[in-house]
């Protein structure tokens, strides 16, 4: 067979060095008794060789005997018994990769290979084995092993589905994405402190200012803060886990793109690594017209899931917006542009997230003031525009 992408020769059988044995023997016209008393193996063990099709293997002690009764050099028996071996390594690996095919298929490739995070191969057993190195896994058949159930607590409207190896492939680049993150080990009173250096950088419009600064401060208690664009049918907002008890890892998708959810989101995630379990998985996901904070449905979750996404939106709440001084502004019952602001400026945050709060408490139509929220795109976003409309 023909690998198109490497422009190789790759063949589909594999030849025995027994095979090769027997041939010399035959001409020279040498018994393999003969053989046998020349190399001092037993001639069971020459017939072993001959016609086991591979099962037993040259020795490089048996190399060296082969070389001083036929003349052919050791090398050269062990090079054909590594050979024999390499493929039939990859003949098995050809029939692994043919049932991993079907697995492939449900995997959204076009999407990751537009956003860079796998090359791009016309041969679908190559693509596989892209795919298959991505995950960091052997075969498809360990993926059901590494994500066995994507059961987690999480914001979800009733109508959504997941698709779960897409969902497994945004948290498996995230994962990524920490590794190259140097963070100290985790200390929650350090954690505890960056937050609070954390939060007046909401208040910041442009991302190439803060998302460094966000890094730094939780890196250096521990915690590795990625973003990573949503793929299709996840829905995905954020996510939290731990790489291993001294870091977590923060994963957010910007899925709507505004100030407010993004540090909703990233507070949100901040509550589950300083309030829960370094063994659970908290992934949120919202539909597009849900709105941040409490008060989401919860399909398939128990109550004690419940109780940690609630405690998670309260803590994002409060860190945001100390509720005391929020119902009091709340109370007010009208609220101007100027009025959001004013309190904004005093609050030491963003007009936006003043806005998203009063909107999903029902106190500010979904209409009203979004002009005070600060929008973001991605890079791969703008450059796709770029090339659909070069004058722009």
């Amino acid at each position: 067979m023909i690998n198109e992408d490497r422009n190789e020769y790759v063949p589909d059988y594999a030849v025995p060095p027994g095979d090769v044995l027997e041939y010399e023997l035959e001409l020279r016209h040498m018994p393999k008794s003969e053989l046998a008393r020349r190399t001092g193996l037993s001639e069971k063990h020459i017939n072993a060789i001959v016609k086991s099709r591979g099962s037993a293997s040259i020795t490089p002690e048996t190399a060296i005997k082969l070389e001083r009764a036929l003349g052919m050099p050791a090398e050269y028996w062990l090079n054909l018994e590594a050979n024999y071996r390499e493929a039939c390594a990859r003949l098995a690996e050809h029939g692994e990769l043919e049932q991993g095919l079907d697995w492939l298929q449900r995997v959204p490739v076009a999407e990751m290979t537009k956003l860079g995070w796998l090359p791009r191969h016309r041969d679908k057993k190559d693509q596989l084995v892209e795919v298959l190195r991505f995950f960091g896994i052997a075969s498809a058949t360990q993926w059901e092993q590494m994500w066995p159930r994507l059961a987690v607590a999480y914001r979800q409207h009733t109508k959504q589905k997941l698709c779960n190896i897409a969902v497994s492939a945004w948290l498996r680049k995230g994962e990524l994405d920490a590794e190259h993150i140097d963070c100290a080990p985790y200390d929650k009173a350090a954690f505890r402190t960056a937050l609070d250096e954390v939060r007046p950088l909401t208040a910041a419009t442009d991302p190439a200012c803060f998302v460094p600064k966000l890094q730094g401060r939780c890196a250096a208690a521990g915690v590795a803060v990625v973003f990573v664009p949503a793929l299709p049918k996840t829905g995905v907002s954020g996510a939290t886990r731990w790489l291993h008890p001294q870091k977590a890892i923060i994963q957010l998708s910007l899925r709507y793109k505004s100030n407010d959810h993004l540090w909703f989101t990233f507070f949100h995630e901040a509550g589950h690594i300083l309030l829960h379990s370094k063994k659970a998985l908290f992934l949120e996901t919202v539909n597009g017209t849900s709105t941040n904070g409490p008060g989401i449905n919860h399909p398939g979750i128990d109550n004690m899931d419940e109780q940690k996404e609630a405690e998670a939106n309260a803590f994002a709440e409060q860190e945001l917006i100390p509720q005391r001084a929020f119902a009091k502004f709340a109370s007010r019952g009208t609220f101007s542009k100027a009025a959001i602001r004013n309190f904004a400026v005093a609050q030491g945050i963003a007009p936006g997230i003043v806005v998203g709060q009063l909107q999903h408490k029902g106190l500010l139509p979904h209409t009203h003031c979004n002009d005070l929220k600060v929008r973001y795109r991605w890079t791969h976003e703008d450059n796709a525009d770029a090339a659909r409309n070069p004058s722009a």
